[in-house]
């Protein structure tokens, strides 16, 4: 074997419960906002690609949450233009 699954095989177990949820939810969260955001290559690619959580916060917080910002601004001028 080699010394990479050596090392992962001594882990112990709440460790990889630990990153295991970790995981779980930086993942779920993601792809909630991808799916609600209509990201269908951002959605494949978080469900496809498991990176311990750093490719989903990456998301969320540089590429979705821009867009929701922008989008919010471009609705309250739109309402501020109504009234």
């Amino acid at each position: 074997m080699n010394t990479l699954a050596l090392l992962l095989a001594a882990l112990p177990v709440w460790l990889w419960v630990v990153i295991i949820v970790w995981s779980l939810a930086w993942e779920g969260w993601a792809l909630w906002i991808a799916a609600r955001n209509k990201h269908i290559a951002w959605f494949i690619i978080l469900l496809l690609v498991h990176t311990l959580g750093i490719l989903e916060i990456i998301y969320i917080f540089f590429i979705a949450r821009p867009l929701q910002k922008k989008r919010a601004a471009e609705s309250s001028a739109g309402s501020a233009e109504n009234k």
